[in-house]
């Protein structure tokens, strides 16, 4: 069967059965409600007239006998169950317990009806008996004795379960006539219109394989004729105009074959036939490049050799040059094709300006970090070959000692800057932000570093506008803080003051560490964070730098979501901020 078939027949079909259990359940839930009400009215008359009856009965325990007889007759002239319960809830008498059964029945004074009654109300409840084991409507009136005794009658609910069964059954059957009625609708109707549907499929299944002369022909008025008559227009247009297609569909597959980037196509005579936005986007070109020669449209001799060898060659031709205002490096690559019996050439622009400085920025890293390990490694090979070959007295034995101990020590550091910036610049190292007080981690930063600090006589403070808070990873930021800390220390003369500063900047906190060193020309402050760039080469080494402790801080401070920057003026000193971001800003 067609899906079509199907889905319209599970719709017709489920909105029968839909109806069909809708009008059983509000018919069921009348039904339930119209007799639980006049069993509850017959059952309060029956109340009225057993209390008529129990009267002069007294309610006492010792005359269950005589009160479970007189049950039994009530019950038999009610045509309902009946129980006299005691002011304290004991049963006394019941129609459809034994007398010398009622001991063990449960006191009924937590029962709604008894409570109710016994609290000088009427009571009606609905449940199933806990003593007999089948649901019943309940309704119990006060006895109107001063003990305040109680009658209660009720009637067995079973009658009205086997009625609702009764209507299930027959709603049961309505249903399954009903969804057999939906399901022959649903054939016949889905029928009809499958007809028209096969003859749009089949026509338009000729016109996918480029028979554009099948045509549909279904002349019906309503909106499948419509959508017929709208595909034989589709075919008969498609027909006219397959030739231009084809020419076309040939010329855009040999574009679309070499496509990677930046496009140019040419003709046989050298004017450009289509320039997509990309290329215009790579040259920085915001005129229109269609119908104009490259050497014109371009201004590079390069581009235009380059399209003529590739028109007069069979093989492709490959070039790398520097194009647009900002020297893009291009890596261009020309063929030429054939399309309508016109000749024409394609030349492809891939960018490799981001590929060329990458490995620019290689080869410096590898040449700068040869060099820094290269220099303690030699220290180390000579102090260590002079100790070898010599007997020396043992105060120069120490001193040499002590030179490579410092040079495997810097050695040592070199490795760690180098491992700890491979891990932040490959993502490995996870950052777990928590609320911090910059504060807090400063003074405790200038504690350990007390010792140095008084060495050299260095006055450091730290200023602070109120208790500010930053959501970030606490080591990052001690470690940020100590590169910091540690380069004012280094570059700062002895006895000058050393300042950090905690600010609120907009939702973000600043913090500031300046020192009153040498400063950085303006020239050094644009490489500053660069790895293995020092201001005074000879200096940073005297004081164990190893040239990558910046370039730590610039990844840690933008893995925490901040800026960092460097203010300073060549004589006077130099004042690094960095941003993080406020404990507010992630509430």
């Amino acid at each position: 069967m067609p899906k079509i078939q199907l889905r319209l027949a599970a719709a017709l079909a489920g909105l029968a059965v839909a109806i069909t259990l809708l009008l059983g359940l509000l018919a069921e839930h009348s039904l339930r409600s119209r007799e639980e009400a006049r069993i509850e009215r017959s059952l309060a008359s029956s109340a009225q007239l057993v209390r008529e009856l129990a009267r002069d009965a007294r309610f006492s325990p010792q005359d269950s006998v005589e009160l479970t007889a007189l049950a039994s007759r009530a019950a038999a002239a009610a045509g309902a169950r009946v129980t006299f319960i005691a002011h304290d809830g004991t049963v006394v008498g019941d129609s459809d317990v034994r007398a010398e059964e009622l001991a063990n029945v449960a006191n009924h004074a937590s029962r709604p009806e008894v409570a109710a009654a016994l609290h000088g109300a009427p009571g009606v409840a609905t449940r199933r008996s806990e003593t007999v084991g089948r649901p019943f409507l309940y309704v119990a009136i006060p006895r109107g004795d001063p003990d305040g005794s109680v009658v209660r009658v009720a009637a067995d609910l079973s009658a009205i379960d086997s009625a609702v069964g009764d209507l299930r059954r027959a709603s049961a059957v309505a249903g399954a006539l009903a969804l057999a009625a939906a399901l022959v609708l649903a054939y016949f109707i889905s029928r009809a219109m499958l007809r028209p549907l096969r003859a749009i499929h089949e026509a338009l299944g000729q016109i996918s394989v480029g028979d554009f002369g099948a045509r549909v022909r279904w002349r019906s008025q309503d909106e499948l004729g419509q959508v017929a008559r709208a595909i034989d227009r589709m075919a008969a247009d498609l027909e006219a105009s397959h030739g231009e297609i084809s020419a076309e569909r040939d010329r855009l597959e040999a574009v679309l074959r070499v496509m990677v980037e930046g496009v140019l196509v040419v003709d046989a005579d050298l004017r450009i036939v289509l320039a997509n936005p990309r290329l215009r986007s790579l040259l920085g070109s915001r005129t229109e490049l269609e119908g104009r020669r490259p050497l014109e449209a371009i201004r590079n001799a390069e581009v235009h050799d380059l399209l003529a060898e590739a028109l007069a060659s069979d093989a492709p031709v490959q070039r790398e040059l520097m194009l647009g205002a900002d020297r893009r490096v291009l890596a261009v690559q020309a063929a030429a094709f054939s399309y309508a019996g016109a000749k024409g050439a394609v030349a492809v622009f891939h960018d490799m300006t981001d590929v060329r400085r990458l490995e620019t920025v290689r080869r410096d890293f590898v040449a700068n970090a040869s060099h820094e390990i290269k220099t303690p490694l030699t220290a180390i090979r000579g102090f260590a070959e002079t100790l070898l070959g010599n007997s020396l007295p043992e105060r120069d034995t120490r001193t040499y000692l002590q030179v490579i101990l410092n040079h495997s020590e810097r050695l040592s550091r070199l490795v760690e800057d180098l491992l700890e910036l491979s891990r932040l610049e490959s993502g490995s190292h996870k950052l777990e932000p928590t609320v911090i007080d910059p504060v807090a981690l400063a003074t405790r930063l200038c504690e350990e570093l007390a010792p140095r600090i008084r060495e050299r006589g260095f006055d450091v403070r730290i200023h602070s506008e109120g208790a500010l808070h930053a959501f970030a990873d606490r080591r990052a930021v001690e470690q940020i803080l100590q590169n910091l800390l540690d380069n004012a220390l280094k570059y700062s003369q002895p006895g000058k003051q050393i300042d950090i500063r905690v600010t609120p900047e907009g939702s973000a906190v600043r913090i500031d560490v300046a020192d009153r060193g040498p400063g950085i020309s303006e020239g050094d402050r644009a490489r500053i964070f660069e790895r293995f760039y020092r201001v005074d080469r000879g200096r940073s080494r005297d004081q164990g730098g190893t040239g990558l402790g910046l370039a730590i801080v610039k990844h840690l401070v933008q893995a925490s979501g901040g800026e960092v920057w460097v203010e300073s003026t060549p004589g006077e000193g130099s004042t690094f901020s960095f941003t993080l971001p406020g404990s507010a800003s992630t509430d």
